[in-house]
């Protein structure tokens, strides 16, 4: 006979999910290194992430759900990105972003095993749940449910399908059986991540300074990127894969079977040139379900005109000339700085 939790899993199998592992919602291990964390300001301007209603939460999972007996985390893959040659005048997006907003995909699904598990016990649930939006300690939930370990380069990395993976939770007033936690970790003496990071933001407790993230500052960051930073960013205009292209865990990470994260080519490169022309109801429009929105129409063009500067191309100039007049006020300080950095190319 099938159990419950089994046909849970087989459930969320169904709906795409690649992993599914259950969890009890007791204070997390590391609570100390996420304090730490905080304490030293290295989650950067994200003052969500460190008011007390947050901090309480993800230091007392039961904040969230009073009624929570048990945690079931979900993981699904996305398409990996892999090293390759970019043509002049192109900039790179993170892989998680060449396919639809992970948030609108994945929400309906836990949605929808929720209502999976009313059928099945044939009462109400009480649930919460969360895809990388809720006060959660995703990656800490996925490595006690068994997922994969917590790597180097702070990802969760699963021996099968590598770090290229979208995290969910549910929180549930069912008691599930928990899944082992895993404890092994196969990063051994490996320290490509590190060694690649082209900001040097990783750190050694396996996790990150996110005042020098290129994640961070080109989709999280509001403000100016510094400009000490600026010329380590490169041609990425939206997120950063390098630490998870260089884990060799993520040669097996296949390409996604899920058609609604299939690449789109217009988004795994974009036109500089195009790019820096846009007008913000240009913007909405192209990336009305793409995550790419989520950087905004300044923080975009922003990070637009620091690949431009970085390209050191001449050609450039015109559309970064053309940008100057209507652009804002953070914009143009950028535009400003390209402009200089082409002029004098190294």
């Amino acid at each position: 006979m099938v159990s419950l939790v089994q046909a849970v899993k087989a459930e969320a199998q169904r709906l795409g999910f690649a992993l599914a592992g259950v969890t009890t919602p007791d204070p997390p291990p590391h609570a100390a290194t996420y304090l730490e964390w905080l304490s030293l300001g290295r989650h950067a301007h994200m003052d969500y992430l460190a008011s007390e209603r947050a901090r309480q939460r993800r230091l007392q999972p039961r904040l969230i759900l009073p009624e929570c007996r048990s945690i079931l985390v979900l993981a699904i893959p996305y398409a990996p990105a892999r090293a390759a040659q970019v043509p002049p005048l192109q900039g790179r997006v993170a892989a998680y972003a060449w396919g639809e907003d992970y948030h609108q995909v994945l929400l309906p699904r836990l949605r929808a095993l929720v209502t999976f598990l009313e059928r099945e016990l044939g009462r109400s649930v009480v649930s919460r749940y969360y895809t990388d939006t809720g006060a959660v300690l995703e990656r800490e939930l996925a490595q006690r449910a068994g997922l994969g370990w917590i790597g180097k380069n702070s990802c969760l990395i699963n021996p099968r399908f590598g770090s290229y993976l979208f995290l969910a939770e549910i929180f549930l007033d069912v008691a599930l059986p928990p899944d082992e936690p895993f404890t092994a970790d196969y990063c051994g003496t490996c320290h490509r991540c590190l060694d690649a990071c082209p900001t040097a933001c990783l750190l050694p407790n396996r996790t990150l300074d996110a005042r020098r993230c290129i994640s961070y500052l080109t989709i999280e960051n509001r403000e100016a990127i510094p400009v000490e930073i600026r010329p380590c960013l490169g041609n990425w205009v939206f997120g950063c894969d390098v630490c998870q292209m260089v884990c060799p865990w993520n040669r097996f990470a296949g390409e996604t079977v899920e058609a609604a994260f299939a690449p789109r080519p217009e988004f795994q490169q974009v036109d500089l040139e195009r790019e820096m022309l846009l007008t913000e109801q240009e913007f909405k429009r192209r990336f009305k379900n793409s995550p790419l929105r989520r950087a905004r129409y300044a923080g975009y063009l922003r990070n637009i005109a620091v690949a431009l500067g970085n390209s050191h191309d001449r050609a450039a100039r015109a559309a970064l000339l053309a940008a100057l007049p209507t652009a804002d006020a953070l914009v143009r300080e950028h535009i400003l700085w390209a402009l200089e950095q082409i002029e004098h190319e190294p």
